[in-house]
């Protein structure tokens, strides 16, 4: 019996005792008190029983892990902020890594520099960095781990000025499938470091990130018209010409919602379909006061909750409508070439038939910053689409699971023929056994030399719980 339990993979209790013993972390298993707690991500629809939980203290605790997982055979999830969609961050079986302690941020203001753990979020990051009026692009919710939303590329309020979070990423640490702690930059390990700026969490575990920092103003003009979303053929093309006139320091979303029947606000707003106009504007409030203030004059505003704050307090202003575990979700994305008459008649004929008023659906509009990287400079791939379509369905029944995922399959086949396939790997749930997903959602010319980059570093596809690329 011992022997089939090897042969299995599973390791023996003396291996297991082995490992716990030099770890500086805890070891989980099905039955601890904190093991449920641990193993629960954002993704409500994700219910996952990890064999074993490592919550690493330290780089010795990640390497320890990988060690034991590879000699054993264990399948491994890597957990940051547990925060992605997809539900790669714990598995069934096999042993989760878990970042979730690794939080530490340090800040060199005089260099602008930051140094982050891989278990941090972004609500870490932007506490220390604003402190010296300084920051780096991050995501739209503060919960988010600054690892999983950085890997697969990372948009955020910022991306207008300063790119995607991958455009900041002077180096990683990362440890690779074989146990080595190696550093990626421009000069060491090059082709690492290309690989991880948008190739996701393929080529081995990231402990830390250096990010680039730059400064940032004490307060932000935080825009946030919000309209009947009846008026949604008429607001997308008077916004669409809007973004593309805008100034680079205007990062802007439009996004389709529902507001909740909920005392919080008007009752004549209750149960509405809206289309909410975003912005930040990166520069002096007032200044962008003046700059998005045509955004707020489409007509009378159903609601309207633009404000001048602090880029930290806008970081955390999605927090309370994505909570973790309490939702069910699936999304898909697609790049778009055009934001023309005929595109928008099919996103808002598809977003009229929503199985679920808690769904959102966004554009996401693409300035120069973002455009004008090279397509081979990062393995983020090909910038040159202006727009971003997400579908975010997002419903609380389990029974209502198969209704709003053929929906969301639907309408993403249908705004598929407008685009060239390119999609955001962090906006992608399972893929539904279909590899050509990933491949066409990076580029194929990206995607073949990721393939050989993971079979330099990850010749066996130890780390292939992700949006995997396996070796060429």
């Amino acid at each position: 019996m011992i022997e089939k339990i090897a042969l299995a993979g599973m390791p023996g209790e003396s291996a297991i005792t082995a490992l716990s013993q030099i770890l500086r972390g805890v070891m989980l298993r099905p039955g601890d008190t904190e093991y449920d707690a641990a193993r629960g991500i954002w993704n409500g629809m994700i219910d996952r029983r990890p064999s074993f939980i490592v919550r690493c203290q330290g780089v010795a605790d990640v390497i320890a892990a990988v060690n034991f997982a590879r000699d054993h055979g264990l399948p491994v999830a890597v957990r940051g902020g547990g925060h992605g969609v997809a539900g790669h961050a714990v598995c069934d079986g096999g042993m989760m890594i878990d970042l979730s302690n690794m939080r530490a941020v340090r800040v060199d203001p005089a260099a602008r520099r930051a140094w982050v753990q891989g278990g941090a979020t972004w609500g870490d990051v932007d506490c220390e960095t604003t402190a010296f009026d300084l920051a780096t692009p991050g995501g739209l919710i503060s919960t988010t781990g600054v690892g999983g939303l950085t890997l697969s590329g990372g948009v955020g309020w910022l991306r207008g000025t300063a790119g995607l979070c991958i455009d900041n990423v002077i180096s990683a640490d990362v440890v690779t499938a074989d146990g080595r702690l190696l550093r990626a930059s421009e000069t060491e390990n090059p082709d690492l470091y290309w690989a991880i700026r948008g190739g996701g969490g393929n080529f081995g575990i990231v402990v830390c990130f250096e990010f680039r920092l730059r400064a940032i103003e004490p307060t932000l003009m935080f825009c946030a018209a919000v309209y009947p979303e009846i008026r949604a053929k008429e607001l997308l093309p008077s916004w669409r010409d809007y973004m593309i006139a805008a100034p680079e320091q205007v990062s802007s979303l439009a996004e389709f919602s529902t507001i909740p029947d909920d005392p919080d606000y008007p009752d004549e707003a209750r149960g509405v379909r809206v289309l909410a106009l975003a912005a930040v504007y990166d520069g002096p409030a007032d200044e962008g006061e003046a700059v998005t203030a045509p955004l707020r004059s489409f007509g009378a505003p159903l609601l309207d909750f633009s404000a001048k704050l602090p880029y930290r307090a806008i970081q955390a202003l999605y927090d309370p409508l994505f909570p973790k575990g309490r939702d069910r979700s699936y999304f898909r994305s697609l790049y778009l070439p055009r934001l023309d008459e005929r595109v928008i008649d099919e996103i808002v004929a598809g977003l009229t038939v929503r199985p679920s008023e808690m769904t959102y659906s966004s554009v996401w509009y693409f300035g120069e910053v973002v455009r004008s990287v090279a397509s081979d400079a990062t393995a983020f791939g090909d910038r040159s689409q202006p727009w971003l379509f997400s579908i975010d369905a997002i419903w609380s029944k389990r029974e209502k699971d198969a209704a709003n995922i053929a929906w969301a399959r639907r309408l993403w086949s249908t705004m598929r023929r407008y685009s060239n396939g390119r999609l955001y790997l962090n906006f992608l749930s399972a893929h539904d056994g279909d590899p050509k997903l990933v491949r066409e959602g990076v580029g194929a010319e990206t995607y073949d030399r990721l393939a050989r980059i993971k079979a330099k570093y990850d010749p066996t596809n130890f780390f292939r719980l992700n949006q995997n690329i396996p070796p060429s």
